[in-house]
């Protein structure tokens, strides 16, 4: 039997929360993250509402130089993975160094810091665009940066996948840690939010252009507008169950229990949709059946023909409105590839505290979508496996997901 990957530390970095217990507790109690944008006007924009983070000062987390030559998503992921690795009661100093693995996603790349480089260019000329320009802006950085900064020299890798990268990451690092290696990085940040950012994000026409925090994301109602965008993301320490116990980790919050990604397949190909797939082969992996899970949280675009198509894989797998179903981002909005890894995060804080968090807003489900939306308010349960879903935006059309990622999280046995 392959040994179970556990997750021993969480960081968190979130609209309406810093760590992970800020963090919680204000998802519980209905806090929300999202409010109008404020890095810059957002005046002239058809979306003005965004899950940015206020409160966040890098320079309690990273040195003053480093700061300079990267961009705020790296920010996120270095901040983040140093609150995972304080929680997880990990210093890299007493671990192999080539035993340590960093995996991460980003899909947006460093867009503030890219379009400040090219300002300068066009204003002033090359001479005054930096050197980390070459750099700041990649997907890769903040895989590269947290393996500089932390001494990680293992298995390092970046996934790139909208949305669905978070996910993945978990799985990829899940196979680094039953390949041998002793511990893992895994999650993924986004800082979409500089003018040419937000440009980029309206031209999938998915962006809620409402203007109260409370209701502009709506998955699953009667009247979906759309999606919030939102920045952030989170990590999660992972590591054999065995060797977790062995070094006296404080404590395991959950078990990596099953992992699958799919292609959707093309517009009118008589293959079967391929999130149902994803769930399907997750649950396989886990090895537990449909009837075994407690709870779903869903990725919930507020799409109206994509929230049909996830409503009807829910429950084409676990019957209609069999499972009960949160979509917890509508308090920070959807924060890329960073939204799906806090997502892996609030199902391990369920596990611990048996309680299904809210999906505030979106209470009026709609009848094409039949699925057992927590409302409002948290709602207690007895529960041991979650599963939790992803879709990546891009592929052929601008009418569906290509990229789709399951995974059960499940309680320590």
């Amino acid at each position: 039997m392959t040994a179970p990957v556990v997750a021993t530390g969480l960081g968190v970095v979130a609209p309406n929360g810093l760590g992970a217990e800020a963090f919680w507790e204000n998802v519980l109690a209905g806090k929300t993250g999202i409010d109008r944008i404020s890095r810059f006007d957002p005046a002239g924009y058809d979306v003005t509402l965004a899950g940015e983070i206020k409160d966040f000062d890098a320079s309690d987390y990273i040195p003053g130089a480093l700061i300079a030559r990267t961009d705020r998503m790296t920010h996120f992921a270095l901040a983040a993975t140093e609150m995972a690795l304080a929680d997880a009661c990990a210093r890299p100093a007493d671990f192999p160094e080539y035993e340590m693995a960093v995996v991460t996603a980003n899909s947006a790349g460093g867009t503030e810091f890219g379009q400040r480089e090219l300002e300068k260019l066009q204003m002033h000329g090359p001479q005054h665009v930096g050197a980390y320009m070459s750099i700041a802006w990649f997907y890769a950085a903040n895989t590269g940066q947290i393996s500089i900064k932390q001494k990680m020299r293992g298995p390092c890798v970046m996934i790139s996948a909208e949305q669905a990268g978070g996910l993945d990451t978990i799985g990829h690092a899940r196979r680094i840690i039953r390949g041998g290696a002793l511990l893992a990085v895994s999650g993924g940040t986004d800082a979409p939010f500089s003018p040419a950012g937000l440009i980029a994000q309206m031209t999938t026409r998915r962006l809620s252009t409402g203007t109260d925090p409370l209701t502009a994301y709506r998955p699953f109602s009667t009247h979906p507008g759309g999606y919030v965008p939102g920045e952030g993301g989170a990590m999660i320490i992972l590591e054999d169950a065995a060797n977790a116990r062995e070094r006296g980790a404080r404590q395991a919050y959950g078990v990596i229990a099953g992992y699958a990604a799919t292609f959707d397949p093309p517009p009118g190909s008589p293959r079967p949709p391929g999130l149902r797939r994803a769930i399907e082969l997750a649950l396989q992996d886990a090895g537990i059946a449909a009837a075994d899970v407690d709870a779903v949280l869903a990725d919930g675009h507020a799409v109206p023909e994509l929230d049909r198509r996830e409503a009807e894989a829910i429950a084409a797998v676990f019957g209609p409105l069999g499972v009960p179903v949160s979509v917890p981002k509508t308090l920070n909005g959807r924060m890329y590839s960073g939204g799906s890894s806090l997502d892996a995060v609030t199902a391990l804080l369920m596990l611990r505290d048996q309680v299904i968090p809210p999906t505030v807003g979106s209470s009026d489900v709609s009848a094409e979508c039949p699925v057992d939306l927590v409302g409002d308010q948290a709602r207690a349960a007895r529960i041991r496996h979650v599963v939790v879903l992803s879709r990546g935006y891009g592929g052929l059309s601008r009418d569906y997901s290509c990229f789709n990622t399951a995974v059960v999280i499940s309680a320590v046995s």
